[in-house]
């Protein structure tokens, strides 16, 4: 038995060596970034929403990325993306207890894009992509399906920048 803090249990240094390759997709996410919101309404009018933070890192023996994801007065939640070699593909879970909102997904790359499919609490059908992505910005889309996915609605849209200290 150990006798490592919560912190030094949970957190990683690096990727886990067994899968290095496979934990790219979402790697390059690692560290800190800010964030410019829009919010989309129900018309499909937009209105710039509040700025904020994202921070990743490795855990689970570097076996994982969790993040935080920070909109003031808006939500501040995390996600743990878990890579499954059985299906080639990463499980995503998201938890904001402030909402309270609960989703899991399923992502994969698509073309240059990440694109993560799966379902929210309410059972609704959701898409989150991470587009036009680049060593230090991204531009990450979340849609919702009233129909199972037959028509997707733009909910919010985040433009990060990585932060360089």
């Amino acid at each position: 038995m150990t006798s490592a803090s919560f912190p030094d249990a949970l957190h990683s240094q690096q990727p886990a060596p067994d899968r290095v390759e496979k934990l790219a997709l979402y790697g390059w996410l690692i560290g800190d970034w800010e964030m410019d919101s829009v919010v989309h309404d129900a018309d499909g009018n937009t209105q710039p929403g509040p700025s904020g933070e994202i921070h990743f890192g490795w855990v689970l023996e570097g076996r994982a990325i969790q993040d935080v994801w920070i909109l003031p007065g808006v939500f501040y939640g995390s996600t743990l993306r878990i890579y499954d070699p059985r299906i080639d593909a990463w499980r995503i879970l998201w938890s904001d207890p402030l909402r309270p909102y609960f989703g899991q997904q399923i992502g994969r790359a698509r073309g240059k894009d990440i694109v993560q499919e799966g379902t929210n609490d309410a059972n609704e059908s959701t898409r989150w992509t991470f587009t036009e992505i680049t060593p230090n910005s991204f531009h990450w889309i979340g849609e919702k399906s009233p129909d199972r996915g037959t028509t997707w609605k733009t909910e919010i849209e985040f433009f990060a920048r990585r932060v360089v200290k």
